[in-house]
């Protein structure tokens, strides 16, 4: 067989899916855990001014507070999440997604474990959250780590990046007909 036959296999990257996940999800743990034994909740703390607080509160909701009847449906689309990215994640060769779903997972985990195992109850669970920006409502690790991963998804998607990966080439229509004259 002939190199242009059997191509040199890059590696997979889902380590470093699994690395960013065991980093992120430890963190979210821990600072949830100091949030709680540390803060009193419903009383800001200044850390750095104005600029950062830590706030604790526990949320039944989604991001923001919306939706706080339906804890049980957040737990449901969190697990689902996980169940997808651990799925995907074996597919990848290319590290920017492999970094982007760890950081979604880590998120996505990190929330599920409070739905999972904090009161009121199994699969009801309300997430710690602690940290609060000026203007912006109360989040937590989690919170941040899938909004990293929101961008970076965005930002593949658009330089058409895939999942193995290979960029899509575009083409302006002027250039493909000239091209195939």
């Amino acid at each position: 067989m002939s190199d242009a036959e059997n191509p040199p296999q890059r590696p997979r990257r889902t380590l470093w899916t699994f690395a960013v996940w065991a980093v992120v999800y430890a963190l979210d743990q821990v600072t949830k855990v100091l949030a709680v034994a540390h803060l009193t909740p419903y009383e800001p703390e200044p850390f750095i001014g104005d600029l950062l607080q830590f706030h604790l509160i526990r949320n039944p909701g989604a991001a923001f507070s919306f939706a706080t009847g339906f804890t049980w449906i957040f737990t449901i689309l969190a697990a689902v999440v996980v169940v997808v990215v651990v799925r995907m994640s074996r597919k990848l060769f290319s590290l920017p997604w492999a970094l982007a779903l760890g950081f979604l997972l880590a998120g996505a985990t990190g929330n599920l474990t409070d739905r999972l195992l904090r009161q009121p109850g199994f699969a009801r669970g309300h997430v710690v959250d602690f940290l609060q920006l000026p203007n912006w409502p109360i989040f937590n690790v989690a919170d941040a780590s899938i909004c990293v991963a929101a961008v970076l998804i965005a930002v593949l998607a658009v330089r058409g990046v895939g999942l193995d990966g290979t960029r899509e080439t575009r083409t302006v229509k002027g250039e493909q007909e000239a091209g195939g004259a």
